[in-house]
This record gives structure tokens, C-alpha cells and sequence, in this order.
């Protein structure tokens, strides 16, 4: 009789590295810093928001910042946008405010931006006009993500004496 073994799965944990990032990585990303010029000009935004508001300056601004958008069952989604978000997050130059998760240029952010502003040339006054000429489209946008944001957070219980 043969004894047939059961595929075997391995349970290993897959680490995958990455370089680490500095704020001198990003200096010479006019996409990082206009991502931030674009944060800063609307100020505080929803993820969700942000994502429509940057395919709309990419789009109805004719300004090439460069990032690709798909479309999955209505929700707008962008990987390059996604890994800028996170790299900008994680040097401090944006942060998510805890009580309504909404983006928000820091101080560390403003003062790099304001040092590296020249480096988009023409098209930081096209990308401000461009956010004031969408900011109608986005804000129902933006008042949707937080009305849901305030729905699913759990309500206070008050004590029963």
C-alpha cells in the first residue's frame, strides 16, 4: 500500500524590505511635493477626497503629476498615490488627525514645501487654481467620508445608576 502525504502548507512569515526613506529621498520628487502643495491648498481632506481631488487636477487641470487611477466596484484607487500618502505620512510632512482621520499638512511639512515650492515651476499655481475650480465637486465627498466616520464610531454609553 502507498501512503499518499497531504500537501504540506508552510505557515512562514514573508518579510519583504525596503530601503529606508529621508526627507533628502524626496527633494527631487516634484510628485511628493505636489501632493503636499495640494494638501496644504485644501487643507484638511479625507483620504477618499483626496483621491478624487488629485485624478480631477490630474484630469480637468491638465497637470501631469504622473499618477495612474483604476476604478473597483465605485471606490477610486490609485498605488502610487497610496505609497506617496504612506511615505509622506511616515516622514512627518503629513499627518492624519485622530478625531475625524482627515489628512493634514504638519509644520515640518509647510516649512519643506515652503523650501521646495520653486521646484514645481509654473504648475503650483496651475494645481491651486485647479483645487479651487474642483473644491464644489469635493467637499460632498469629504462631508460623506466623515458623516461616516462619525456613524461608525461608537457612541458614548452613559452610566446607569
Amino acid at each position: 500500500m502507498k501512503t499518499m502525504s497531504a500537501p504540506s502548507k508552510s505557515k512562514e512569515l514573508k518579510i519583504i524590505t525596503r530601503p529606508a526613506l529621508t526627507i533628502n529621498d524626496i527633494v527631487n520628487d516634484s510628485r511628493k511635493i505636489a501632493l503636499l502643495h495640494i494638501v496644504k491648498s485644501f487643507g484638511e481632506i479625507t483620504e477618499k477626497a483626496l483621491y478624487h481631488l488629485v485624478k480631477g487636477v490630474q484630469e480637468e487641470g491638465k497637470i501631469k503629476l504622473g499618477y495612474s487611477f483604476f476604478e473597483v466596484a465605485g471606490i477610486l484607487s490609485s498605488k502610487e498615490l497610496r505609497e506617496d500618502l504612506i511615505a509622506l505620512l511616515y516622514l512627518g510632512l503629513l499627518e492624519s488627525n485622530p478625531r475625524n482621520k482627515k489628512l493634514r499638512i504638519t509644520a515640518d511639512g509647510q516649512e519643506f514645501l515652503e523650501q521646495n515650492i520653486e521646484k514645481l515651476g509654473d504648475n503650483a499655481e496651475k494645481i491651486s487654481e485647479a483645487i479651487e475650480n474642483l473644491r464644489p465637486k469635493i467637499i460632498p465627498i469629504d462631508a460623506e467620508q466623515e458623516l461616516t466616520f462619525k456613524l461608525m464610531k461608537p457612541g458614548r454609553r452613559r452610566r446607569a445608576f
